[in-house]
């Protein structure tokens, strides 16, 4: 991805992490990738693809609604599908990232948290 713009490394990054392919996003990811959302800040890919794990099996894509670039900054508004055992739907997100070198430095999302809960099922205590 050496020849990619920021953009282009964005889009291949939420590609790959929303359809499941946690390998190919990885790939994507700086060794010292951080991140910030509102279930899990972490430093390090390793950390942030252990933390994500529970939303493999329920992501099913996105659509991008509108990004721009400035610099080595991309944000994007994009709306993530999910299917679980509680229903299927789709939640805003908005996702700031910074890109150095051909891969993902940084990465903080923020999204209304109560409409992914009504997606998640209920936890048995």
């Amino acid at each position: 991805m050496e020849h990619s713009t920021p953009i282009d490394v964005v889009n291949e990054y939420l590609a790959s992490f929303y359809s499941g392919d946690f390998t190919r996003a990885a790939a994507i990811l700086a060794a010292d990738f951080s991140f910030q959302g509102p279930f899990l800040s972490v430093e390090g890919r390793d950390g942030f693809l252990s933390g994500a794990q529970g939303l493999r099996p329920v992501v099913r894509g996105h659509r991008l609604l509108r990004q721009w670039q400035d610099g080595h900054e991309v944000c994007s508004i994009y709306e993530v599908d999910l299917s679980t055992l509680a229903g299927s739907g789709s939640v805003v997100m908005s996702e700031w990232h910074t890109v150095r070198a051909g891969q993902l430095a940084s990465g903080r999302v923020v999204f209304d948290t109560a409409p992914f809960h009504a997606l998640m099922p209920a936890r048995r205590g």
